[in-house]
């Protein structure tokens, strides 16, 4: 018998303990629930089935709230809607959703938006019959005639390949398994790919003719801390191929008319120097960070690309960091972060003349939208802050204006005007200021009884979106304020933010955080009796860190997809991702990394204390943290936690990392996320 259960539905169930001993570098650990990892085995399932069988009779009581909940969240959405259509070599593409359909359907109308519509790809008809749904690449071919799409029906990560005639809507014969990026050519018969090898790296560059039976290898990569990814330059000359890890990137480059022709270095791999490319007439443009960490922008000729010819054009700056690069035929776009905030700068190619877009809120996002367009005045950008609902904007370069194309409406009649954002710095122990972002309704009462949401990630030089949710509103309407640490291991201030927070680092991002909700008790936002944190994936390597760090410091947890077993997930190189993150947390084969890694792997350092209440939940087809990191977390906590507060387990077992692919059962999910943590607060 595996697992013991009781008649009695609130008990939880009790993983049965095999031990499993492994000593490194003369350290002895022992690990109780190894077995957890035997996916197929009917034991393991019986006990994730009977954990969510044990939240489902834990959390009954509130199952009207749930649906109250969900039907609060669904009224907001706009359930028959259209994203703003894009220009595209003479077609107009747009996908939309319908009442009551999971999901998008993909359309384009030819010359103008008042044609006739053409239904690209129906994901509704792809998914009948099938738990889960992912649309990976989507692309075009140059005479509009074939679409080379790939879609996911597990949550794995695992994309085929298909290629649909649009003119008769018909699937051709060529098919091909777990695809990455896909590139077409200017022939429109060619299409590059990459694919993945057992680990889920994309290793290898093929070139496939439609219609010949055997593709041709272009490049493998042997070094298991390179992915590679592919994609056309938008003058859509040229194609590049990318090897990169997390420090370290090569590029290599052919021109989109010569499919066979031979691929060019750009500039070669050296460590730690990392790069991206695009194109404009005889010159390569270069975002690089090999005079600093934040990155530059040269340009080199095609015909000798060395770094000798290398033209500065924007100097690195230790204060701004250049996130990316958008090359047009007369001008190009900076995407920079300041101060934590993004920008966005246009220079012109003829006059070298720069300005930027003005934004006026505190606290806000800004991201590039599709512009396929090579020749063109306007540039579209999404915008959005914690109080403004995504909007899509075009920026005409001329006039200096932007127009709101679509803002994504909330349904109900909400008015921004109603809450209030603002952005704390809160120096931390070390004396660094680390930023928090924060919203709540106005009226809100900073009397130290309020109930508050920490979030927070802070890794791979990620910066934390702070964007709209109309689902926050669920939380916001009933006072509760929602805050962002912005801690290190991010990206908001730069790559030296990242380098902070990461390897032998690693622990700012758990002190930062730690401080950061500390601050938000001083100045009286909240208490440790009203404070609950929230994070994914390493957001939830976080919150196992800082639980077991300061269990006093939380009422109450959520951890989605959570990276809990650290050392023995970083020990095993058979496992997805394992490999090319020794760059982001270490090589535990590295006596210093192991020892390092060990002081805070959230399920090595479970000890016997009291902790505070928790939702932990993952997916049993997750191909990035695995669903038994988690589960082997909470059989592990439920032997050594002392106190009677719920500790729940979760798991979705036809979904992965990012849950449920349809948007209803995603409201479903967020419905339980939200009725726990009111239920917490005491509040209906």
């Amino acid at each position: 018998m595996t697992n013991k259960t009781s008649d009695s539905p609130l008990v939880p169930p009790v993983a049965a303990k095999h031990p499993k001993s492994d000593t490194i570098h003369g350290d002895a650990r022992q690990d109780d629930y190894f077995w957890l990892r035997e996916k197929e085995k009917p034991e393991v399932t019986a006990y994730l089935e009977a954990e969510n069988a044990y939240t489902d009779n834990i959390m009954a009581h509130t199952k009207a709230f749930q649906n109250d909940l969900y039907d609060e969240m669904l009224a907001r959405i706009k359930e028959t809607d259209l994203s703003v259509p894009y220009l595209n070599r003479g077609y107009y593409y747009y996908h939309r959703t319908e009442e009551g359909k999971q999901y998008e359907i993909y359309c384009r109308k030819k010359g103008s938006i008042e044609s006739v519509e053409e239904v690209t790809l129906d994901l509704n008809e792809l998914a009948e019959g099938k738990e889960y749904m992912s649309l990976g690449p989507y692309t075009v071919s140059d005479d509009n005639q074939l679409l080379a799409y790939a879609t996911d029906e597990t949550g794995f990560r695992e994309y085929t390949l298909y290629i649909k005639d649009l003119r008769t809507g018909e699937l051709l014969p060529d098919t091909i398994e777990k695809v990455g990026a896909v590139v077409w050519a200017a022939d429109n018969r060619t299409i590059f790919y990459t694919t993945e090898d057992h680990t889920k790296r994309q290793y290898r560059l093929y070139r496939h003719t439609l219609g010949e039976p055997n593709d041709t290898l272009i490049y493998e990569e042997k070094d298991e801390l390179f992915y590679l990814f592919a994609r056309r330059a938008r003058s859509g000359e040229y194609i590049f191929l990318s090897a990169g890890s997390h420090t370290t990137t090569e590029v290599w480059y052919l021109r989109a008319d010569q499919p066979e022709g031979t691929w060019q270095t750009l500039a070669e791999r050296i460590q730690d120097r990392e790069y991206d490319a695009d194109h404009r007439e005889d010159a390569f443009y270069l975002r690089i960070n090999d005079t600093g960490r934040n990155f530059r922008l040269v340009r080199t000729p095609i015909h000798n690309p060395a770094q000798e010819h290398w033209q500065e054009i924007v100097p690195h700056r230790e204060e701004v960091m250049l996130e990316d690069v958008d090359v047009f035929s007369d001008h190009y776009v900076l995407y920079e972060r300041r101060n934590g905030l993004p920008e966005i700068r246009i220079v012109g190619f003829e006059n070298e003349e720069s300005h930027t877009i003005p934004f006026s809120e505190p606290v806000y996002e800004v991201f590039s939208s599709i512009n396929l367009v090579w020749e063109t005045r306007k540039l579209r950008y999404n915008y959005q802050s914690l109080v403004t609902p995504n909007s899509v904007l075009e920026y005409n370069l001329d006039t200096r204006t932007s127009a709101l194309l679509k803002q994504t409406e909330v349904l109900g009649g909400y008015d921004g005007s109603g809450y209030t954002s603002e952005r704390l710095s809160t120096t931390v122990r070390d004396g660094v200021d680390v930023p928090i972002s924060l919203v709540y309704k106005n009226g809100f009462q900073k009397n130290g009884q309020a109930p508050l949401l920490l979030i927070g990630y802070g890794s791979y030089g990620w910066s934390y979106p702070v964007t709209f949710s109309s689902l926050r509103l669920s939380l916001l309407d009933r006072g509760v304020a929602i805050g962002i640490a912005h801690v290190r291991g991010g990206g908001e201030m730069g790559k030296a933010w990242h380098d902070q927070g990461r390897m032998m680092h690693k622990m700012r991002s758990f002190t930062d955080f730690i401080d950061c909700a500390e601050v938000l008790i001083a100045q009286r936002y909240t208490s440790p009796q009203h404070l609950i944190i929230e994070g994914g994936s390493a957001g939830g390597l976080l919150m196992g860190a800082v639980t077991n760090m300061r269990p006093d410091l939380f009422k109450a947890v959520v951890s989605h997809v959570p990276f809990v077993d650290v050392l023995n997930t970083m020990l095993d190189a058979s496992l997805p991702l394992t490999v090319g993150e020794y760059e982001e947390w270490g090589n535990p084969n590295i006596e210093d990394d192991y020892l390092y890694m060990k002081q805070y792997c959230p399920y090595t350092n479970l000890r016997a204390m009291e902790y505070p209440v928790m939702l932990i939940k993952t997916s049993l087809n997750d191909s990035q943290v695995m669903y038994w990191e988690p589960a082997k977390y909470v059989a592990k906590l439920r032997t050594l936690k002392q106190d009677g507060r719920p500790l729940l387990l979760v798991t979705n077992m036809g979904a992965g990392h990012g849950g449920a692919s349809g948007r209803y059962d995603h409201l479903r999910e967020i419905a339980l996320d939200y009725a726990f943590m009111l239920d917490q607060w005491k509040i209906g």
